[in-house]
C-alpha cells in the first residue's frame, strides 16, 4: 500500500475508506461494518467519518469495525462548524470519542468554515491535542483564501490536511488550492473521488478495457496517481471495496491522461470551491 505523509510526519495509506451515508439504517449496519473490515484487511487502514454523518451513526459503525484493531487504524473525524467554539469543539470531540469507542481521534477536522472565530477552534484543537484526545487537526471544504486565514491563525504547521471534493469532473482545485498545498507538503484528502458513482464516459470504458478494469477503477486510479492526494471513497459492498483497492494497481500512462484531459478538462481559470 502506497503511503502519504502528513506535515507532522505521520504516514497513512493513499487510499482510505469513507463513511458518508453509513449508519443511517440499522438493517445495513452489519454489512457496513463488514465492508470496513474488508477494507482494513486490504491495507486501507484510514477511515474517514464525521459527527454529521447520520447524526453520529457513521461513527458508531466505525467504532464497531475497529473494536479489536483500533491501534492499527487511522481515524479521521470532523466537528460541525456550529459546534466549533472553544467549548463546543471539546464537547463535540468527547461525543465523537464515545461513539467511536476510543480514547483518541488521529486527525480531527473542522468540517467547513463556520460562524465561530478560527482562533477559538484552533485553541480548542490545541487543547485536545495536548490532552492526547486528538493526534492532529486540519480542515475540510476550505478554499485558498480560507486556508491562508487559517494559516495566519494556526501557523504554518497548524494544518495537516484540507479535505475537499475532487474527481475527474470536479477539478477546480488544480488551479490554485492543490499547488498551494503542494508548496507546503500538505496532502489534500479527496472525498467523492468517484462522484458517487456518476462518472460515465466511453473514454473511461475504453481505458478500462485496455487495463482489464472498470470505468470506476480508472477514475479512481486517476485521483490516486497524484502523490499529494489521499482518496477516501465510500463503499458499503465488499466487492466495491475490493475493486477500489485494485485501482491502486492500475498505471495510467501519458496517453491515458491526455485522453482523460480532453474529456474532463483541467480548469483554465479560478473556480469557486465545489462542495457536496
Amino acid at each position: 500500500m502506497r503511503e502519504i505523509n502528513f506535515p507532522d510526519g505521520r504516514a497513512v495509506p493513499a487510499l482510505g475508506l469513507g463513511t458518508w451515508f453509513m449508519g443511517e439504517r440499522a438493517a445495513s449496519r452489519a454489512d457496513e461494518v463488514r465492508a470496513l473490515r474488508i477494507g482494513l484487511d486490504h491495507g486501507m487502514r484510514l477511515i474517514d467519518t464525521a459527527e454529521m454523518y447520520a447524526d453520529g451513526g457513521a461513527e458508531e459503525v466505525v467504532g464497531d469495525a475497529v473494536r479489536d484493531c483500533r491501534d492499527d487504524v487511522f481515524i479521521v473525524s470532523k466537528v460541525l462548524p456550529h459546534n466549533a467554539s472553544r467549548n463546543g469543539t471539546a464537547a463535540a470531540c468527547e461525543a465523537s470519542l464515545r461513539r467511536l469507542g476510543t480514547d483518541r481521534i488521529d486527525l480531527y477536522l473542522l468540517h467547513w468554515p463556520g460562524p465561530h472565530p478560527m482562533a477559538e477552534t484552533v485553541a480548542a484543537f490545541e487543547e485536545l491535542k495536548a490532552a492526547g484526545k486528538i493526534g492532529g487537526y486540519g480542515v475540510s471544504n476550505f478554499d485558498v483564501e480560507e486556508m491562508e486565514a487559517w494559516e495566519r491563525t494556526a501557523g504554518v504547521a497548524g494544518c495537516q490536511t484540507d479535505q475537499v471534493l475532487y474527481n475527474l469532473s470536479r477539478r477546480g482545485i488544480e488551479w490554485d488550492l492543490l499547488p498551494w498545498a503542494n508548496e507546503r507538503n500538505m496532502p489534500l484528502m479527496a472525498y467523492s473521488p468517484l462522484e458517487q458513482g456518476r462518472l460515465r464516459h466511453e473514454v473511461l470504458d475504453e481505458i478500462g478495457r485496455q487495463k482489464g478494469a472498470s470505468a470506476a477503477q480508472v477514475a479512481l486510479a486517476w485521483v490516486l496517481r497524484n502523490p499529494g492526494v489521499i482518496a477516501i471513497p465510500k463503499a458499503s459492498d465488499p466487492e466495491h471495496v475490493r475493486a477500489n483497492r485494485a485501482a491502486l494497481d492500475i498505471e495510467l500512462d501519458d496517453e491515458d491522461v491526455s485522453l482523460l484531459n480532453r474529456v474532463f478538462p483541467p480548469p483554465d481559470a479560478k473556480r469557486a470551491l465545489e462542495v457536496l
